[in-house]
This record gives C-alpha cells, sequence and structure tokens, in this order.
C-alpha cells in the first residue's frame, strides 16, 4: 500500500513539473506562436470582377494570381462576375477556384440607345449592388479586392467585415474619364462632380494597388496607396533564340492600342527589310486595320493580324522582337512576358507603363510618344542586328526575373497579414 501511495505521489509530482513546464512555455514563446498563427493563415478572398472570358490582361493577371492563392498558398478563392457564359474563363483556371457569374449583362447594353442604355444602367446596377451584397454576406470573406469597375460605387458600403483592396489595371488618364478634357461647359462641370465621386470612393478602400511608381504618383490626392506590379504569368520553359525574321505584338483592337501608329510603322519598315514578317495577336474586330493596311499597301502575306490566343509564351519563342505602340498603358504585362523569353522590345514613351519596365538603350527602346520615324528607325536597328538583339535580350530575360509570381505573391501576402488582424 505504502509502496503505491509512493508511486502515485511520484507521478502527480512529474506531472505537476510538466504541467507547469509546458504553462511557462508556451508563456515566454506566445509571440512566436502567433507570428507561425499568422503567417500560415488561410485568408478567405474574393475578387471582383467583370469577366473572364477573354483574353484581356486583366483577365489574365487575375486568373493566374487566384490559381497561385487557392493552389500555392492554401487561401479560399472565389472570382464573381457579371458577364460572359456560366463564369467561363479563357485562361487556365484551378478547380480549387469558385467561380460566381451574377449574370447581369452590363455589356449587352452596348449597342442600345442612349437613353435606354441610362435607364438600363441604373437597374442593372442597383441588381448588382444587392446581389453581390448578397454574396458577400454568405462568404464572408477576409479580403474583398475589386478591380475598380462599377462595384467601386457601392463596395465600401457593404458590410461583410472584409477588408476592401482596388487593384487599378490603368493608368489615371484612361480609368472612369477622371481627367476628361472637354471644354463644354457642362461636361466640366459633371467632369468635376465625377472625378470628386471616383476619388472618394478610392479614398475609402482599405488599399488601393497600382503597379508601378509612376501611377503613384499620378494620385496625390490618395494617402492608401500601395505599388504591386503584376505577376509573370508564363512557365519560362525556353527562350527564344532571336534568329526568326519575325516580330510579335500581343494585346486588343483597341484605340489604346495604337496599332494604326504600328501599320503606320511597318508600312516604313516592310519596304527596307523584306524578309520579316509582322505578327499581331489581339481580340476585338480587326476590320478598321485591315482597311488601313490596304490604304497604306502593306503586303498581307508579310503582316498578320490574328484573334487572341492562349499560348502566347510559344509565340514569343518563335519571335525575335516585340513591338508595343500603345498610346496608354497600365503596366505592359505583355512587355514583361516577352523580356522574359529573352526579347528585346520597343515601345512607345506612353502613360505610364513602359518607362517603368524598359531601360532605353539596354533592353529594349523606349520611343518618344507617338514619334513613328524613330520607332522605324529602331525597330530596323534590332532587326538588322542579331547581335544586338541577342546582347539587349538577355538584360530583358534578367529583369523579368524580379516579377517571378513567388516574389509578388509574398508582396500580396504581408499585405493580407497587415490588414487582417
Amino acid at each position: 500500500m505504502c509502496a503505491k501511495l509512493a508511486i502515485f505521489l511520484l507521478l502527480a509530482k512529474f506531472l505537476g513539473f510538466f504541467f507547469l513546464f509546458f504553462k511557462y512555455k508556451s508563456y515566454f514563446c506566445i509571440s512566436e506562436v502567433n507570428v507561425f498563427l499568422m503567417n500560415n493563415q488561410k485568408y478567405k478572398i474574393v475578387y471582383c470582377t467583370p469577366a473572364i472570358y477573354s483574353a484581356g490582361g486583366t483577365e489574365r493577371v487575375v486568373s493566374f494570381k487566384a490559381n497561385y492563392f487557392a493552389e500555392q498558398l492554401g487561401y479560399d478563392v472565389t472570382i464573381i462576375v457579371t458577364e460572359g457564359n456560366k463564369g467561363n474563363s479563357f485562361f487556365p483556371l484551378s478547380e480549387k477556384v469558385k467561380v460566381i457569374n451574377l449574370g447581369l449583362g452590363f455589356e449587352d447594353l452596348w449597342n442600345k440607345p442612349f437613353l435606354k442604355k441610362v435607364l438600363l444602367y441604373l437597374k442593372k446596377q442597383r441588381q448588382y449592388k444587392r446581389l453581390l451584397t448578397n454574396a458577400l454576406l454568405s462568404i464572408r470573406p477576409d479580403i474583398t479586392i475589386t478591380t475598380l469597375r462599377r462595384e467601386i460605387n457601392f463596395i465600401n458600403e457593404i458590410k461583410d467585415g472584409s477588408r476592401k483592396i482596388g487593384e487599378l489595371h490603368l493608368s489615371r488618364a484612361n480609368y472612369r474619364g477622371v481627367e476628361d478634357r472637354e471644354i463644354n461647359l457642362f461636361r466640366i462641370m459633371f467632369s468635376k462632380w465625377w472625378k470628386e465621386d471616383v476619388i472618394s470612393n478610392l479614398q475609402k478602400l482599405d488599399r488601393l494597388i497600382v503597379l508601378n511608381e509612376n501611377a503613384v504618383k499620378e494620385w496625390p490626392e490618395l494617402s492608401n496607396l500601395k505599388m504591386i506590379p503584376d505577376p509573370l504569368p508564363l512557365d519560362q520553359k525556353a527562350k527564344s533564340n532571336l534568329q526568326s525574321k519575325r516580330i510579335v505584338t500581343i494585346g486588343r483592337y483597341a484605340y489604346e492600342k495604337g496599332y494604326d501608329y504600328l501599320l503606320r510603322i511597318w508600312s516604313i519598315v516592310e519596304k527596307k527589310c523584306p524578309d520579316w514578317q509582322l505578327n499581331v495577336y489581339a481580340m476585338g474586330d480587326p476590320t478598321p486595320y485591315v482597311k488601313l493596311m490596304d490604304e497604306l499597301s502593306i503586303d498581307k502575306h508579310r503582316c498578320h493580324l490574328n484573334s487572341s490566343l492562349v499560348d502566347v509564351e510559344s509565340e514569343y519563342q518563335r519571335s525575335s522582337i516585340l513591338v508595343q505602340p500603345s498610346r496608354t498603358e497600365g503596366f505592359g504585362l505583355v512587355l514583361v512576358e516577352a523580356m522574359a523569353c529573352g526579347l528585346p522590345v520597343v515601345a512607345f514613351d506612353c502613360e505610364n507603363g513602359p518607362r517603368s519596365l524598359i531601360t532605353n538603350g539596354e533592353d529594349g527602346y523606349l520611343i518618344p510618344a507617338y514619334d513613328i520615324e524613330k520607332f522605324s528607325e529602331r525597330l530596323m536597328s534590332l532587326m538588322n542586328d542579331e547581335k544586338l538583339r541577342k546582347e539587349m535580350g538577355e538584360r530583358s530575360l534578367a529583369k523579368s526575373q524580379k516579377y517571378q509570381i513567388s516574389k509578388i505573391a509574398q508582396q500580396w501576402k504581408q499585405l493580407f497579414e497587415a490588414l487582417v488582424v
């Protein structure tokens, strides 16, 4: 009996010591435990964007980041769209990423008469506010990221508990008519009110993400800015050997992409470099540009206006130079993609992406805005000098590495940790 009692007391003493050890260990290590939990938190993220069914730059970036957040960081990711067929994505989308299509069809209004368009827009906007509010209250995300389209008018009013982040893919001059340059008195008055309303909504966001330092300088009124560039959405399986006599550009058949400039440039270049080809891959209607080709007597066997494509990497690898004649760029994702495949790049120094990516004369050429003659001259200097192409291509490849998704995602992760306490 005494032996059993002695064993019991020793066991109790040992267990007491064990309990006190872990009690004080947790006391001294509590900050480390909190840091561990914070750094491994699996956030619930919602993206709000109009659509993911088309081949646009925003659609590409949103899909790519959503995949990485879900697959590599283990986040619960949902994309909410208003357009498209069942929320189908043009770009590959992980099975772990959920898509909710609210089916509002704002794009159906484009060809309506003005008055009918306004009335239907207001009706759809009310529906959007109600449906998005219900969705966010149901999901209860930690973070809601908006690409700053129609929902910016009301997203800060939705009390779902999430932090609201705006992600701006356009330059200020190209965002929602903030800088309207009309001289009509009514337009001036309306523009002033519109600008104040837009800026007020942007200021209410927990953070407004812009893509480069030039964009930061465009918004002196805002104190919630943070710069995080777009990530490089390529696997980088191989680089171009820069020996093919082939020039490429990728984008949209739209005014801001400057393909009218490009065709005028090519009408000069093709006469002096008869063994080279130009390939344009873009979404939209190329008809106006086909007509311009006819007006400029451009050889259609050497200048090809193609539709958009998914596998852009293969096109970069088959080409030797990328050209970007845009009038405006929020970032210039195709520049980074082409540089990652070792291509030298030639672009206009427009607002405001190219100047943040290209070091003139080192990894490409930055051309004074809309100087067609200078663009033609610099382009032909690359076309006629393979050694120069390869030197610039090596430097462009090296520069592209800082846009790897692992590095960019880390910046987003740190932002989430700072906002979600």
